[in-house]
């Protein structure tokens, strides 16, 4: 299931577009699984020394989107400078997790493959930014 079709029941007014909401949150959620999975596939390479930087990056970059998605996800009442904090940190997370993930995914099969995620969120969160800016 989509956010999309959750998010259509809600009897609130949303704060952006359906589909560029929705789109946010599920990247947020996919990216969130793919990171963490990473970091704890970075854990288990014979070199884990030198991929530390990639595990906490990946972790934050985890946990922002956790964070993002459930601020976000929230229909009633909203907040919008904490909506929009929370996205300029969701962007600054997936940027950084991506461009360390790229440093080792000729390696690391997984490390290409967050990194794919995280460019995809955070091309999700710049369209949602952007909508809710335009405000």
């Amino acid at each position: 299931m989509s956010a999309q079709d959750i998010l259509r029941t809600h009897p609130r007014p949303l704060i952006a577009d359906v589909a560029v909401l929705a789109r946010c949150l599920d990247e947020c959620g996919a990216c969130e699984a793919t990171c963490t999975i990473c970091a704890d596939a970075c854990l288990g390479e014979d070199e884990v020394r030198d991929l530390v930087r990639c595990i906490r990056l990946c972790l934050d970059c985890a946990d922002a989107c956790n964070g993002t998605l459930r601020i976000l996800g929230r229909q009633t009442d909203p907040h919008p400078p904490s909506q929009l904090n929370t996205l300029e940190a969701c962007l600054a997370a997936c940027r950084a997790c991506a461009d360390e993930c790229e440093l080792h995914a000729h390696h690391h099969a997984h490390c290409r493959l967050c990194a794919e995620e995280c460019r995809r969120c955070e091309r999700a969160c710049e369209e949602l930014r952007s909508a809710l800016t335009a405000l």
